[in-house]
C-alpha cells in the first residue's frame, strides 16, 4: 500500500526538477517504504519534459509523470494529480523550489497522528516582493471572512490531505485557491495550519500577475455559490422566482383593488389599471420571476445530465 503521493504541477520549470526531485528522495528516502511522486506538465513550452523523460529513466521507481496537451492550469494538473495519486495521504508541492520538501515528514504526520483532513502551510516569513505580499494578505483576508475558516494563507501550494479529501472536491479554473473552502464543504472539517520555510525563487520567473489576482476574487463568488446552490440550483433561482412573482402579483392586486375602491366610493376611476407604471413594474416583476423559476429548473436538469465535464487531454505519460 502505498503511504504517500507528492503531487507537483509544472509549468516550465526545467531548471529545478532535478533539484526538487534529489531533494524530495533525500526526505522520503529511509522514512516512506512505499511513497510516488507525481510531476504534472502542465504544457510547459521549455524542456520540462525531456528532464521529466531523463529523470525517469535515472529513477524509474518512485516517479510518476504525465503531459497535457497545453495549459490548462493550476487546478487541472491538481485535480488529475488528485485522481492519480495512491497514496493514503497526498502531499503537493509547486515546482519553483520556494517549497520546502523537509515540511512533507511533519505534514504527513499532523494528517496520520493528529487526525486532520486537510493541512495547510503557512508562508509566514515569505520570501516573495511586496507586489505579490500586498495583494496575497488582501486576498487572504477577504477569503477568511467569507469562508470562516481561519487560515493565513489559503494559495500556498504545500499542502497534506488524506486522499479521500482530496479526491471529494472538483477543481477547475482557478478553484485552487479556495481548495481548504471545498474540502470543508465535502464534509471534511478538520482543517489545519503549519509554519513552514519558504525561499525566494532560484530559477525562472513567478507567473503571478494582477489579472489573476482579479480572476481570484471573482471565483471566489463562483465558488460561494457553488457551494451553497451548485447541487440545488432550484433552491436559489426559484426562490428568488417565487419572490419576484409574489411582489408582481401584489402590485398588480393592489391596484385593482384601489380600482375597485374608487369605483365603489366615487362611481369612476382617475386612470385605469393599464395607464399606471406600477402596473408594468409589477408585471415585469412577474414575468422575471417566472423567468427565474425556469431558469432554476433547467439548472436542475443540466446538473442531472452532465456532473463530470472537466476533462485534460494527456499528451505522454511516464
Amino acid at each position: 500500500m502505498v503511504e504517500l503521493s507528492i503531487v507537483i504541477p509544472a509549468y516550465n520549470e526545467a531548471e529545478s526538477l532535478p533539484e526538487l526531485l534529489a531533494w524530495i528522495r533525500r526526505v522520503c528516502e529511509g522514512r516512506f517504504t512505499q511513497y510516488e511522486i507525481w510531476v504534472i506538465d502542465d504544457g510547459s513550452q521549455d524542456a520540462t519534459w525531456t528532464v521529466l523523460e531523463k529523470l525517469k529513466a535515472e529513477h524509474p521507481r518512485h516517479l510518476r509523470a504525465l503531459r497535457f496537451a497545453r495549459n490548462y492550469g493550476k487546478s487541472a494538473a491538481l485535480q488529475v494529480g488528485f485522481q492519480r495519486a495512491q497514496g493514503q495521504v497526498i502531499v503537493t508541492l509547486d515546482a519553483d523550489l520556494q517549497d520546502s520538501p523537509d515540511e512533507i515528514p511533519p505534514l504527513y504526520d499532523m494528517i496520520t497522528q493528529e487526525g486532520y483532513d486537510l493541512v495547510s502551510g503557512w508562508k509566514k516569513h515569505r520570501r516573495d516582493p511586496l507586489s505579490k505580499r500586498l495583494p496575497s494578505r488582501l486576498f487572504n483576508y477577504v477569503v477568511r471572512w467569507v469562508t470562516g475558516i481561519p487560515l493565513h494563507d489559503f494559495n500556498s501550494g504545500i499542502k497534506a490531505y488524506k486522499a479521500h479529501a482530496a479526491k471529494a472536491i472538483e477543481l477547475y479554473g482557478e478553484m485552487h485557491r479556495y481548495i481548504p473552502y471545498l474540502v470543508k464543504s465535502a464534509g471534511f472539517t478538520r482543517i489545519g495550519e503549519k509554519i513552514v520555510t519558504h525561499y525566494p525563487r532560484k530559477y525562472g520567473y513567478s507567473k503571478f500577475g494582477w489579472e489573476r489576482f482579479i480572476y481570484g476574487f471573482l471565483d471566489l463568488l463562483t465558488v460561494s455559490f457553488l457551494v451553497r446552490f451548485g447541487r440545488r440550483p432550484m433552491h436559489l433561482f426559484g426562490s428568488l422566482g417565487i419572490l419576484a412573482f409574489l411582489i408582481g402579483l401584489a402590485t398588480v392586486s393592489w391596484l385593482i383593488y384601489d380600482k375597485l375602491h374608487q369605483l365603489t366610493l366615487y362611481g369612476s376611476v382617475r386612470r385605469e389599471v393599464y395607464q399606471q407604471p406600477l402596473f408594468y413594474l409589477g408585471l415585469a416583476s412577474a414575468v422575471i420571476g417566472v423567468q427565474l423559476f425556469l431558469a432554476g429548473f433547467l439548472g436542475e436538469l443540466f446538473l442531472r445530465q452532465n456532473p463530470h465535464k472537466h476533462t485534460y487531454t494527456i499528451l505522454s505519460e511516464l
